[in-house]
């Protein structure tokens, strides 16, 4: 979790933490707030994004020793996604997050609009920018683990190799298979990092009795 969250606070924040590092309450209720995937959506998508976003959401495969992975969670996980509806590296990764959420019982995706949100997207940028997607992750008691974005490292090796300056394509034209399978491996490894996280959290054992 980047500590670094001084921010002056707006009167969009639904919690009088937003100048400083939220409280556990302030992440539950702004989790809260946020939309699933198909009500994210249905309020944000342009008839030509809600297009290329299930066109992309078709492409995905997950293999069956995936499912297995995120099937075998235990620990629930909500997952705060700040994104765009406007924005090509959203379209080709926050489809996958849907995946993971219907291969697993206790991933819980909720999603926000960046520009919906400025007092939210403060508190997430990437490198000192407002980049998108980036996912946080919490504990079910509301606690900060990590949050990850902007893009996989398969995303960035290939963008490197095509000595492309351009930090968020249009995403009418998605990722080669390849390409895609590495980057839902890359979001897999995460997810099962956190998840790991949270099942050998001594705080959280020590709540279960496990």
């Amino acid at each position: 979790m980047n500590p670094a969250m001084n921010i002056a606070p707006s009167p969009q924040s639904p919690h009088a933490s937003a100048g400083g590092p939220a409280a556990a309450d302030a992440w539950r209720e702004v989790f809260e707030s946020a939309s699933g995937y198909a009500e994210y959506l249905a309020k944000h998508a342009t008839a030509d994004q809600r297009a290329r976003w299930d066109a992309s959401h078709a492409r995905i495969r997950l293999t069956e020793e995936q499912r297995a992975v995120l099937g075998s969670f235990v620990r629930r996980m909500p997952v705060l996604v700040l994104s765009g509806t406007w924005c090509g590296d959203c379209v080709n990764q926050c489809p996958i997050f849907d995946h993971f959420s219907s291969a697993s019982k206790v991933i819980d995706v909720r999603f926000l609009d960046r520009d919906a949100r400025p007092d939210i997207a403060a508190h997430l940028k990437v490198c000192g920018g407002q980049r998108v997607p980036v996912a946080m992750f919490l504990s079910e008691d509301w606690h900060p683990v990590v949050f990850y974005g902007d893009r996989t490292l398969a995303a960035y090796r290939a963008a490197a190799a095509a000595e492309s300056g351009q930090a968020c394509a249009s995403g009418v034209a998605g990722p080669a298979a390849d390409l895609l399978a590495n980057v839902i491996a890359d979001w897999l490894r995460e997810f099962e990092r956190v998840q790991l996280i949270l099942r050998l959290s001594g705080r959280l054992r020590q709540l279960h009795g496990d």
